[in-house]
C-alpha cells in the first residue's frame, strides 16, 4: 500500500510541476504580446520557441512520450504528425488571413469592378 501511495505522490507532484511550467509559459508569452515588450520578427520566434517547448512540455509530461524509451519509433512519429499538423493549421490560417486582406482591402470602385468581372465569367 505504501508503494502505491508512494508512486500516486509522485505523479501528483510531477503533474502539479508540469502544470505550473506550462502556466507560466502560456502567462509569459501572454505578458509578452500585451505588454509589448517585443515587436516584429523577434516576437514571431519568441512566441514559436514558446510554443516549441509548450509541446515538449505537454508531451512529457501529460503524455508521457519519454517513459517509453523501446519504441523511439512511435515517440518521434507522435512528435512529427504533431508539428505537420501544427504547420498545416499555422501556415493555412495565414494564407487564408492574407488572402482576406487582400481581398477586403479594395477600394469599393474596386470591388464592384471586381464583382462585374466575375460575373461575366458565367457564375
Amino acid at each position: 500500500m505504501a508503494k502505491v501511495r508512494s508512486a500516486y505522490v509522485k505523479e501528483r507532484s510531477r503533474y502539479t510541476y508540469a502544470y505550473f511550467l506550462a502556466a507560466a509559459l502560456t502567462l509569459a508569452a501572454y505578458a509578452i504580446v500585451q505588454g509589448s515588450l517585443i515587436e516584429g520578427v523577434s516576437l514571431g520566434v519568441v512566441l514559436l520557441v514558446a510554443a516549441a517547448l509548450q509541446l515538449y512540455i505537454q508531451s512529457r509530461y501529460f503524455l508521457h512520450l519519454d517513459d517509453k524509451r523501446e519504441v523511439p519509433k512511435w515517440r518521434l512519429a507522435s512528435y512529427v504528425f504533431t508539428w505537420l499538423t501544427l504547420l498545416i493549421v499555422v501556415v493555412g490560417s495565414l494564407w487564408i488571413m492574407a488572402n482576406l486582406n487582400y481581398n477586403m482591402s479594395m477600394s469599393s470602385s474596386e470591388m464592384t469592378e471586381y464583382m462585374l468581372k466575375q460575373n461575366g465569367k458565367g457564375f
